[in-house]
């Protein structure tokens, strides 16, 4: 019903399989990724609520915490509740704009937080090695056009890749996509004729961004780590690396899996197609799970103020 073995053809809406070699266990899947779900939109909008109230988190660092909360509540929005529809109710077809449309929300928004990311290496590095010009260097304005410049750099990057498709792929040797949410290459690779172009872009977007972004971030923390040696005395030099642990952990939350699941798609030709979308899905919940419990565990301003919302009878301060 779904596929042509002789024939291409155009088609008006594609058919996503949720979890493939799994159907049988999408009922017992959607409990914990609906919950986990529910987890990353109460913890990054109650980040959100929290910076916005407490005055003395309205600085460089927690303006872009709450950018990276947005970035996360739209990521795995844009995929999450169709997942859930897939497993709930049986809705795997979706049109081919909304497809592309999905696709574009997941990569120009995971190329955003890498930017955001970049940003607050920079903050970082201007707070430890420029204590004095902090607020001066890294004003609202100057935060905001750090936001609005790694939007942009996510929309010029990403925007291209549902044109080309539309441009240059128009009949398809299949409606199914083997994946959960749609993916560039798992809508490439269904395409028929030359997608040499289509396939060269989406690496190359993909390379560059995580290639400069990574140089960048690693040189802004190879001076903080020079600076932070220079100190005199060991207290200061743990206190100082602390304020980037936070940080370093988004850091790692972000790219590890990306990493994984990147090598597992590439280099794993023996792993089973069920593998490789769970760790697609877990790319896309992680982060946002894991980022608000980082910064709420880490910082102190946070935490005092999620004790005093959960009416514990601590103070702000």
């Amino acid at each position: 019903m779904f596929t042509s073995n002789n024939a291409c053809f155009v088609p008006t809406s594609l058919w996503l399989t949720g979890i493939p070699g799994l159907e049988s266990l999408h009922i017992w899947l959607s409990i914990p990724i609906a919950f986990m779900y529910l987890v990353a939109v109460v913890g990054n909008v109650t980040i959100l609520a929290v910076v916005k109230m407490e005055r003395s988190l309205h600085q460089p660092m927690y303006f872009f915490l709450c950018m990276l909360a947005v970035i996360d509540l739209v990521l795995s929005t844009s995929t999450m509740p169709k997942l859930l529809t897939i497993f709930w109710f049986g809705a795997h077809n979706i049109g081919l704009d909304a497809c592309l449309t999905q696709m574009f929300f997941v990569h120009c928004f995971a190329t955003v937080e890498s930017g955001i990311f970049l940003a607050m290496a920079f903050d970082r590095y201007v707070a430890i090695c420029e204590p004095l010009h902090h607020t001066s260097i890294l004003n609202h304005a100057v935060v905001s056009h750090l936001g609005l410049a790694a939007l942009l750099r996510g929309i010029l990057y990403i925007g291209p890749l549902p044109m080309l498709i539309r441009l240059r792929l128009h009949r398809y040797r299949t409606q199914i996509i083997g994946h959960s949410y749609c993916e560039h290459m798992a809508i490439v690779s269904m395409a028929c004729g030359d997608t040499r172009i289509n396939n060269l872009y989406g690496m190359g977007i993909g390379f560059l961004v995580l290639i400069l972004d990574s140089l960048g971030i690693t040189a802004s923390y190879v001076v903080i780590f020079r600076a932070v040696v220079g100190l005199t005395t060991p207290e200061a030099r743990l206190k100082t690396l602390g304020t980037c642990g936070s940080h370093v952990c988004a850091i790692l939350i972000f790219y590890i899996p990306i990493a994984v699941s990147s090598l597992t798609h590439r280099f794993g030709h023996h792993v089973p197609p069920h593998i490789h979308i769970l760790l697609a899905n877990f790319y896309l919940l992680i982060p946002p799970i894991l980022n608000p419990v980082v910064y709420a565990v880490r910082t102190k301003q946070i935490r005092k103020r999620l004790l005093h919302i959960l009416k514990v009878g601590v103070q702000p301060t």
